[in-house]
């Protein structure tokens, strides 16, 4: 899965968002807003990385020490690629 062409992160004024170009700003109005972890995320998928990698970045960068802390970071993990496909920021 990887980020679909024409959604680009920005950094404004301290905070991380995507906004939509060139035909992609078309279908898509406005912009997302992204915490470290979502920025993250977004630019492991952005580097076709797989959901089990950007997992173990996250957790490395966390200090993720349990198989329940690494879970948890999973199941983050996979809501918001579930979200970015749904939205239609993704493709296969």
């Amino acid at each position: 899965m990887k980020i679909k062409e024409g959604f680009v992160i920005r950094r404004v004024a301290g905070k991380y968002v995507v906004v939509a170009t060139g035909q992609a700003s078309r279908e898509f109005h406005g912009m997302v807003k992204l915490n470290e972890t979502g920025k993250t995320i977004w630019e492991g998928l952005s580097a076709g990385r797989t959901a089990d990698e950007i997992v173990d970045m996250l957790a490395e960068n966390c200090g993720a020490e349990t198989e329940e802390d690494r879970a948890y970071i999973a199941a983050d993990v996979q809501s918001m690629i579930k979200e970015m496909s749904d939205a239609g920021f993704l493709t296969e």
